[in-house]
C-alpha cells in the first residue's frame, strides 16, 4: 500500500494538472472571446472593474467551500494586506486596462505571442527582487523571445494597412499597450512571489486583496479620465450586452487559475501552459476567424515554444564546492 505522502503528491499533482489544462484554455481562447463579445465602444474601466469583482465572488465562494475564509476573516489585518497586495495590485490594474485597449488592435495570435515577453521581464524583476539567477540556456531562451517580438512588430508595421493612421494605430494602441503590460507583468509578478514567500498567503486571499485594491485605484482614476468622464456621460454598461459578461467572468475565472497554479506548481508548470495556450490561440483562430497565421507569425511560434521550453529545461544549477581532503 502506497504511503499517505505518496498519496497526497499524487492527488496535488492530479490537481495541479487540472487547473493547468483549465488555465491553458482560458489563457489561448480569452483574446478570441475579448474581440468577439466586447464592443468597440464598451468603456475599459467598467469591464475591468466588473472582472475584478467577479473574481473577488469567486475568490470567496472557494474559501468558504475549502472552509478557510473564517480562519482567514480572524488572521487578516489592514497592513498585512497593502504590505502583502496593495502595490501589485495597483500594477495589475493598470495592466488590465492595457492588455484591454491592446485586445481590439491586434489579432490573437500576434497578441498572445506579444504577451509572453513578460516572463522575460519577469526574470529580470526576479533577479533585481528576489535574487535568483538564471542559467545561461535561460538567458539565451529570453533573448529568442525578444527576436519573436520584434518579427511581430516587423510584421505589424509592414501589413498591407500599414500607411496613415492605421499603422499607428495598431503600434501605439496594440504593440506599445502590450509590452508596457508584459513590463508591468513582470514586476507585479516579482512582487506577489516576494509576498507569498514573506507573507504565506494564500492565493485566494491574494487574489480577494490586489482585487479590491486595484478597484479602488481604477475609482480613483475615473475622476480625471476619459473613461471617467465616458461613464459619467453614458453610463456604466454603456454598449454592453449579456454576451460582454462571457470574457469578463472567463477572464475573473483565468485569474483565479493563475493564482492556483502560481502557488501550488510555480513557473515551471505555468510556463508549459503558456506554450499549450499559444497554440490553443492558433487553433481557434484559424477555426473560428478563418485566417491562418502570416508567415512571421508562422516563424515567431515556434521561436516562442522554443525560448520558453529551453527556459523551463534548463535551471540555474547552484554549483556546490567540493571541500579539499
Amino acid at each position: 500500500m502506497a504511503p499517505k505522502s505518496t498519496q497526497s503528491s499524487q492527488a496535488m499533482n492530479g490537481r495541479v494538472l487540472f487547473y493547468s489544462l483549465l488555465l491553458t484554455l482560458q489563457y489561448g481562447a480569452q483574446p478570441l472571446i475579448s474581440k468577439r463579445f466586447i464592443r468597440c465602444e464598451v468603456i475599459v474601466t467598467s469591464s475591468v472593474l466588473t472582472c475584478e469583482i467577479a473574481k473577488v465572488v469567486c475568490a470567496l465562494f472557494f474559501m468558504a467551500k475549502e472552509g478557510s475564509l473564517r480562519r482567514a476573516y480572524k488572521e487578516w489585518t489592514l497592513v498585512g494586506a497593502l504590505t502583502a497586495s496593495g502595490l501589485p495590485a495597483a500594477i495589475y490594474a493598470l495592466q488590465n486596462s492595457l492588455l484591454q485597449i491592446s485586445y481590439r488592435n491586434l489579432d490573437s495570435l500576434t497578441f498572445s505571442i506579444l504577451n509572453q515577453t513578460k516572463i522575460f521581464f519577469t526574470a529580470i524583476f526576479t533577479y533585481l527582487i528576489l535574487r535568483q539567477k538564471q542559467s545561461i540556456q535561460q538567458i539565451g531562451a529570453l533573448f529568442l523571445l525578444i527576436v519573436a517580438a520584434v518579427l511581430l512588430s516587423i510584421r505589424e508595421g509592414s501589413s498591407k494597412d500599414s500607411t496613415g493612421g492605421h499603422a499607428d494605430q495598431i503600434l501605439f494602441y496594440g504593440i506599445v499597450p502590450v509590452l508596457v503590460a508584459s513590463v508591468l507583468s513582470g514586476l507585479a509578478s516579482a512582487l506577489c512571489q516576494w509576498a507569498s514567500q514573506v507573507k504565506k498567503h494564500s492565493s485566494y486571499l491574494m487574489t480577494i486583496e490586489m482585487s479590491i485594491v486595484g478597484s479602488l485605484c481604477l475609482l480613483a482614476s475615473t475622476l480625471k479620465s476619459p473613461d471617467g468622464e465616458a461613464i459619467r456621460k453614458h453610463g456604466f454598461f454603456y454598449a454592453w450586452t449579456p454576451l460582454t459578461l462571457i470574457p469578463v467572468i472567463f477572464n475573473a475565472v483565468g485569474g483565479i487559475l493563475v493564482g492556483l497554479v502560481t502557488s501550488h506548481a510555480g513557473g515551471v508548470r505555468k510556463g508549459f501552459v503558456i506554450v499549450s495556450a499559444l497554440l490553443v490561440t492558433a487553433l481557434l483562430q484559424f477555426l473560428f476567424e478563418g485566417e491562418p497565421p502570416s508567415m512571421y507569425c508562422l516563424v515567431a511560434l515556434p521561436i516562442v515554444v522554443s525560448s520558453i521550453s529551453i527556459y523551463q529545461k534548463y535551471p540555474y544549477q547552484i554549483k556546490i564546492k567540493k571541500k579539499e581532503s
